[in-house]
C-alpha cells in the first residue's frame, strides 16, 4: 500500500474525527477540549489509532474508555463525512495522547524542580 495515501487518508480521518469531537465534547463533556492529534492506520486498512489530547486533565481514561465504548456511533458520523471515499472503514481505537504531561515531566526536572529518577 502506498505510503503516502495512508498519510492522505490519516490526515483526512483525523480532520473529520476533530469536527466530531468537538461535536460531542459540546454535547456531552461541557467544559472539555478534546483534539484529536494523531491518526494512524494499519496498511491493510483493518484498524485506525486515533489519539486524543484532552484537557483539562480530569477525568482523561473516562472519556477515552467513553469514546471506546462508542466507537461504532464515531464510525458512523465519520462513514457519513467520508460519503464512500473508502471501500473498507477500519476500525477504531482510541488512545489518550499524553505527550503534553510528558512534555511538561521532562521541562520540570530539567529546571531541577521535580524529584529525577536518576539518582
Amino acid at each position: 500500500m502506498d505510503s503516502n495515501r495512508l498519510k492522505r487518508v490519516g490526515g483526512q480521518f483525523q480532520k473529520d474525527l476533530a469536527v466530531i469531537f468537538r461535536e460531542l465534547a459540546q454535547n456531552n463533556f461541557k467544559g472539555v477540549l478534546l483534539t484529536v492529534t494523531e491518526v494512524n492506520i494499519t496498511p491493510d486498512f483493518s484498524l485506525a489509532r486515533v489519539y486524543i489530547s484532552v484537557f483539562p486533565t480530569k477525568d482523561q481514561t473516562g472519556i477515552i474508555q467513553w469514546a471506546n465504548d462508542h466507537k461504532n456511533a464515531i464510525k458512523d458520523q465519520l462513514v457519513k463525512k467520508l460519503k464512500g471515499q473508502l471501500r473498507k472503514m477500519p476500525d477504531l481505537v482510541f488512545f489518550l495522547d499524553d505527550s503534553i504531561e510528558r512534555e511538561e515531566t521532562i521541562d520540570r526536572l530539567l529546571k531541577g524542580e521535580g524529584d529525577s529518577p536518576i539518582k
